[in-house]
């Protein structure tokens, strides 16, 4: 695969108009019969997505803290790929392991000393490029931790803004509408 050729009409584009650049991806959960479980469409595709059986899930299927390690590891898996390929690297195997560690007492309230998410998240990328130099290999690990969006979305937080539906119907009045 000619990436650079595939990839010069975008960059070319994005020099001469920054702004058709920015794109803006969404995902919408729904609630389906059980509060244990939702469904999340991200409009190509829809997962189903069910408390973690450490907080009373069935844990049959991808918890949300799954969904989150799943993204980073979908992120580090595809820029080191990419990045290998526009480097020119010739690679026998690119595997990339997500673990996060994190302690449900948060979650569930149990004690407020307790952080609720995640206290560590470990990424593993096993490369395999027998022809590689250290020189090659640095710069391919640079250069993909650099350009994973998922990593740096984590590593350098963005602002985060919640919205709430105003309240209709019988339902009590008083909720905030946005929080930053």
């Amino acid at each position: 695969m000619d990436l650079r050729s595939l990839q010069r009409p975008l960059r070319e584009q994005y020099r001469r108009d920054p702004d058709s650049s920015r794109i803006r991806l969404q995902a919408k959960g729904s609630e389906t019969n059980t509060p244990m479980g939702c469904s999340v469409d991200i409009g190509r595709a829809a997962y189903v997505a069910q408390a973690h059986s450490g907080v009373g899930g069935p844990g049959t299927a991808a918890c949300s803290g799954d969904l989150l390690l799943g993204a980073l590891a979908a992120c580090a898996q595809l820029t080191c790929q990419l990045v290998a390929t526009a480097m020119g690297i010739a690679t026998e195997q690119i595997e990339v392991t997500v673990e996060g560690d994190l302690d449900l007492r948060g979650t569930l309230g149990v004690s407020k000393d307790v952080p609720v998410g995640f206290e560590d998240i470990r990424v593993r990328f096993d490369v395999r490029a027998p022809g590689a130099t250290e020189e090659e290999l640095l710069g391919l690990r640079e250069k993909t931790e650099r350009y994973c969006v998922v990593m740096q979305t984590l590593l350098q937080p963005p602002r985060l803004k919640t919205e709430w539906s105003k309240p209709t119907g019988n339902r009590a009045p008083g909720l905030a509408p946005t929080r930053e």
